[in-house]
């Protein structure tokens, strides 16, 4: 190959690389990424915990069935149903089938009776419920025909009625029970009224 040539062929190749290195610094830098944001404002974006609501747990029950009752009540009891709880009583404190479904469920509750076996004589159990079990006891229980009548905060439900043995003997019998939140009184009683029981029962406990 003639020397000029060769010469001429040097020259291009020299000029075309020149010109693509040219073109190459022209390209711009690369801009900053997401990923390069300061840790600062990640940090701020992250929502500020806070404190969750907790709701208040129910009173504790009683630890005695002497601590449910006041002083007047109690000896007006002593005098007139007496003994406490006599472990022959297998009365329970409603006949109502959801009441005692609720009674049986393991909820807390203590149990008090008064009165020896016999035609006389009140079971009564102080419990905690929750909301629903007591919404499905207040429904039963009127639906049961119960009267529903407003006392501190809550609602005494009660029913009476009347049968004549066949030794022709009149007998008495009722029940009554007090919802208010997670409390419960439930009594029955043969035979064994006794006037303000279970308003008693609600002022010395939660009053």
């Amino acid at each position: 190959m003639p020397t000029a040539r060769r010469s001429a062929r040097a020259s291009l190749v020299v000029l075309l690389a020149v010109v693509a290195l040219t073109a190459a610094g022209c390209v711009p830098e690369p801009g900053p990424t997401s990923s390069s944001s300061p840790s600062a404002s990640a940090s701020s974006a992250s929502p500020t915990p806070s404190a969750t609501p907790t709701e208040e747990p129910p009173a504790a029950l009683p630890a005695s069935c002497d601590a449910i009752y006041s002083a007047g009540m109690l000896a007006t009891l002593q005098a007139q149903v007496a003994p406490l709880n006599d472990p022959g009583i297998t009365m329970l404190s409603s006949q109502n089938v959801t009441a005692l479904d609720i009674l049986a469920s393991g909820i807390p509750t203590l149990r008090c009776t008064w009165g020896p076996p016999s035609e006389r004589g009140i079971a009564t159990n102080v419990s905690q419920i929750d909301d629903d079990q007591a919404a499905a006891i207040r429904d039963a229980l009127l639906q049961e025909g119960f009267s529903e009548e407003a006392f501190e905060g809550g609602s005494i439900y009660r029913i009476q009625q009347e049968m004549i043995t066949q030794d022709d003997d009149l007998v008495t019998m009722g029940e009554q029970h007090y919802l208010a939140g997670s409390q419960w009184v439930s009594t029955r009683w043969i035979n064994a009224e006794i006037p303000g029981y279970t308003e008693d029962i609600v002022t010395t406990v939660w009053g």
